[in-house]
């Protein structure tokens, strides 16, 4: 009966693995390929490989800090085509991928083609049927082309929801705010150089039938002291600026405007000043005479004037132009010591990292699978080598993508939410291959990648629902390096601990009730060796943590305890980690009951870890992730699952024993009747 018990029992955990795999799998397919049918965009050429490189690696100044353009461009494709790449339908029936920087350099230099780029993500069809606009499906994406038609209705639907209370605003209210938002920010973009492309017109210079004759913006600006004197002239006088002049100010300002947002790509010389320029900046700058550097600021517009119209002329020619403009601002980047991590960025982003190790420690599960599933033998043995090989590659991976962050962040590995998910990642897979070393009994091993697997893809999740830069500075309750590195370091490796302790007590479940293991008292024993060892590491980690965080408290706000709600969340972890050492050494939970225990902290650890970010309320008010709560409660629900796993194998194996212990004294009677 045992054996057939663990021969089902193998398959029942063969195919909830391989559902799960598959599930990840076709999430990575999902999030990483381009979605639907190719939008055909007339004439549509992709850009060349050198141009894309030259363009990727412009510094330039975003969320309190200097990136590339190519981490500019990624974020902001997220933001609102919800994806990192696009298929499109060009030049000769051709189907072309455009990724961030290519769809960003579309925006910028080739707008008129941008404007049929399926750059909108529309999660609600109600909402293009509120402005008018006909809908493809209940979910979809669309070009500004398309949405154009409902473009003056939905700013004013999006104005009369304004007023209402983010909490009480309904679905399709919200989502008609964030498009009217993201198509006035990709009409920033669309514009940004328009004042190059264009020129000022000079109302009046043309004769008879010639038309007027046009200035660039640039020169200009070279007549701004003149422009302002005559103004003043006219003002003291009490005059009226004359018709031609008052049309080419509106121009100037117009100009301005549309590039005054967006990006800031101009660093000012001088070093003690932080805040670099957007091109509406230094034009408004020179125009009102208030720039301190008037002619690096007219140099900068004249080499952006040139290279944005050298686009008609060829991408070479194009290329060669912008290059002389990236020249002039990399050389002032490097001279304030802003320059030397965008490369290294922009080779981060590129090398794509976590991807990587996702796929590692997919193929190390999958190989981890059979290796359970032959069990002690030579192919075992290979198999083991393997699993041990893709999951350590995946966690080398993941250690190396955190040491590059580190160094580009120039701050300890945790700082925020999504921080927080690679570290425990990373360090949980390091302690399960250590705790592999020491037992040698494959076990750890086998986690070791479904772990990893698991909050790496929480992780890109996390990412594409946020689509937020998380290595910009931190907020400045955290904006300390040395408590970085020690109270929130801390309490994230007793996140960690306390994590792997579930997992390893989930395994135990299915190991036990299942009778995966053929009964091996030593290889539970060993288990549950493991998960009590975790649970010592996560109230010490947890303890000391929080008691770093007290002080920290004190010394940022006065008061070593406040009780709030990340402050509750850290003491009920070390509450509960310490009323199951208390409740093992007193002999109140055995084996099973230790395992029950630890699946449960795992929901005490996702409370105190995520589930305080929804609360909204607080000191601690960074990482708020109100959308996506359900994903929280299906991890609630799951490890219950696990704990009612767990309770019906106990009742089981009772009534096993029960039934043999009754038919031992049945047995016995006999026996002395006899």
């Amino acid at each position: 009966m045992k054996g057939k018990g663990s021969i089902v029992g193998r398959w029942i955990v063969a195919i909830l693995a391989l559902g799960a795999l598959g599930a990840v799998f076709i999430g990575m397919l999902i999030d990483n390929m381009p979605k639907g049918t190719p939008q055909k965009v007339e004439g549509y050429t992709p850009w060349e490989k050198e141009t894309i490189a030259l363009v990727s690696t412009l510094p330039v100044q975003d969320g309190g800090r200097i990136k590339p353009l190519s981490t500019y461009a990624g974020f902001t494709m997220l933001g609102l085509h919800g994806a990192r790449s696009m298929k499109v339908e060009g030049e000769g029936g051709g189907t072309f991928k455009i990724k961030p920087t290519e769809w960003m350099m579309d925006t910028l230099f080739r707008p008129d083609l941008a404007v049929d780029l399926p750059t909108f993500r529309v999660d609600n069809s109600k909402v293009l049927e509120a402005i008018g606009v006909e809908p493809k499906g209940r979910r979809d994406r669309y070009s500004y082309n398309e949405i154009e038609p409902g473009y003056d209705e939905l700013i004013m639907l999006a104005k009369s929801y304004q007023p209402i209370a983010k909490k009480e605003r309904d679905p399709v209210q919200q989502q008609t705010i964030d498009l009217a938002y993201n198509i006035r920010h990709y009409e920033s973009l669309l514009g940004y150089f328009g004042f190059a492309r264009s020129g000022i017109v000079l109302r009046g210079s043309g004769g008879g039938t010639e038309p007027d004759k046009r200035a660039d913006l640039s020169a200009v600006m070279t007549t701004a002291p003149q422009l302002r004197a005559e103004i003043a002239r006219t003002q003291r006088e009490g005059g009226q600026i004359d018709d031609r002049m008052q049309d080419l100010l509106q121009q100037v300002v117009e100009g301005a405007n549309f590039s005054k947002f967006s990006i800031f790509a101009l660093p000012p010389k001088s070093a003690t000043e932080e805040d670099w320029l957007s091109a509406g900046n230094a034009i408004m700058g020179v125009m009102t005479l208030e720039s301190k550097d008037p002619e690096t600021a007219i140099d900068d517009i004249k080499y952006l004037e040139t290279a944005v119209r050298s686009v008609a002329l060829g991408e070479k020619e194009f290329r060669k132009h912008f290059a002389e403009f990236k020249e002039r601002i990399d050389s002032r980047t490097e001279s304030r010591g802003e320059l030397k991590y965008v490369a290294m960025e922009t080779s981060y982003f590129k090398s794509d990292y976590f991807l990587n190790a996702l796929v590692c420690f997919l193929l190390g599960t999958l190989f981890a699978l059979a290796m359970w599933g032959v069990g002690q033998s030579k192919v075992g043995k290979i198999l083991y080598w393997i699993t041990f090989a893709f999951t350590a590659g995946g966690g080398a991976i993941c250690l190396w993508a955190i040491v590059e962050r580190c160094i580009i962040m120039q701050r300890p590995p945790v700082g925020n939410l999504y921080d927080t998910v690679i570290f425990i990642a990373t360090t949980g897979v390091i302690i399960a291959l250590l705790m592999e070393w020491m037992t040698r009994r494959g076990f750890s091993l086998g986690l070791a990648p479904i772990l990893g697997t698991a909050l790496i893809y929480l992780a890109r999740r996390y990412e594409l629902g946020d689509a937020s830069d998380h290595m910009n500075p931190l907020v400045a309750v955290l904006d300390s390096n040395f408590w970085l590195s020690t109270h929130v370091t801390t309490i994230t490796l007793g996140y960690c601990a306390g994590l792997l302790a579930a997992n390893l007590s989930c395994g135990y479940i299915l190991m036990r009730g299942l009778n995966l293991d053929g009964n091996n008292k030593g290889l539970r024993r060993a288990l549950t060796k493991a998960v009590y060892g975790c649970i010592c590491l996560t109230v010490f980690l947890s303890l000391v943590g929080t008691v770093l965080g007290g002080i920290w408290a004190n010394y940022s706000w006065g008061r070593f305890w406040g009780w709030d709600p990340k402050e509750n969340g850290a003491l009920m972890i070390v509450l509960w980690t310490l009323a199951i050492l208390h409740a093992r050494l007193g002999g109140i939970i055995k084996e099973w009951g230790l395992h029950i225990c630890s699946v449960l902290t795992a929901c005490v650890v996702a409370f105190s870890w995520w589930h305080v970010n929804f609360l909204g309320i607080g000191l601690h008010n960074y990482g708020f992730t109100a959308d996506k709560k359900f994903m929280i409660f299906i991890y609630y629900g799951a490890m219950l699952v696990f704990v009612g796993i767990a309770l019906i194998a106990m009742l089981v194996e009772w009534v096993d024993k029960r039934s043999v212990k009754m038919t031992n004294d049945a047995r016995d009677a006999k026996a002395l009747e006899a």
